[in-house]
């Protein structure tokens, strides 16, 4: 069974309605809030001189991230880490997965021993918050260095290139861009997919649920991403130009 229309009445290769709305916190050095469907992120980067003490003396920045969701952002409260004590394994993955990919765009020595902390706070969860937080992360790292730019802090950007994160999925034998929550949790395959604007890999992230994975739907699904991570650049350009005015 193939789908030509899915509950939401978009097309498979269609992302959620998207917006990012920079400078939501003034207090932080760059931020964003980005709405993809009917999940919201905010996202912070906060960037102070100095670097963790194994890279002083290096000369070279760092860029670090942190994730998690608030307690009623799946209707269902979820109880703090603080109140906890210790984060849970998702959490741990999902911020090590943002840090990872911007770092992936960062000149560590155009950078110079700055630190940059990357905040990723989940408002609402409707699917795809990992994604988020990587598209928003990324728009809110622009601001904050064309921020430390226009104050002279810094002499020019130290990013390479600009990335983007979707998630993609097989369901009901049809390859699926941007699922949503119904759609992933009924997903056969389900896929998150890290890219540059140039159409780079940074990361994939792919799991079969019950049926292996064909190489071919495989193809499928990057074919997807790029097409997502098209949309997504658009929307982050927008944002960092309006961010920037």
């Amino acid at each position: 069974m193939t789908i030509e229309r899915r509950p939401s009445g978009r097309r498979p290769d269609e992302l959620r309605p998207i917006s990012i709305e920079p400078g939501f916190m003034s207090t932080a050095t760059g931020s964003a809030l980005i709405a993809c469907g009917g999940t919201r992120v905010i996202c912070t980067a906060s960037i102070e001189e100095g670097v963790p003490r194994w890279r002083t003396g290096s000369g070279l920045g760092w860029l670090t991230a942190e994730y998690g969701m608030l307690p009623a952002s799946t209707g269902q409260r979820k109880q703090r880490d603080a109140t906890r004590g210790r984060q849970d394994g998702r959490t741990v993955e999902i911020q090590r997965l943002i840090g990872r990919s911007l770092r992936g765009v960062v000149d560590f020595r155009a950078l110079g021993e700055f630190t940059i902390a990357i905040d990723c706070d989940v408002l609402e969860a409707d699917g795809g918050t990992r994604c988020a937080s990587i598209t928003g992360g990324f728009v809110a790292l622009e601001l904050g260095v064309r921020r430390l730019i226009a104050d002279g802090r810094l002499a020019r950007s130290p990013l390479t290139g600009s990335i983007a994160a979707v998630s993609c999925g097989i369901v009901g034998e049809t390859p699926l861009l941007d699922l949503d929550y119904l759609e992933d949790s009924g997903a056969e395959v389900d896929a998150n997919v890290v890219m540059t604007g140039d159409g780079e890999l940074i990361e994939v992230q792919a799991t079969a649920e019950g049926t292996p994975l064909r190489r071919a739907h495989l193809d499928d699904l990057l074919a997807l991403a790029a097409t997502g991570v098209d949309g997504l650049r658009a929307a982050q350009d927008a944002a960092i130009a309006a961010g920037s005015a």
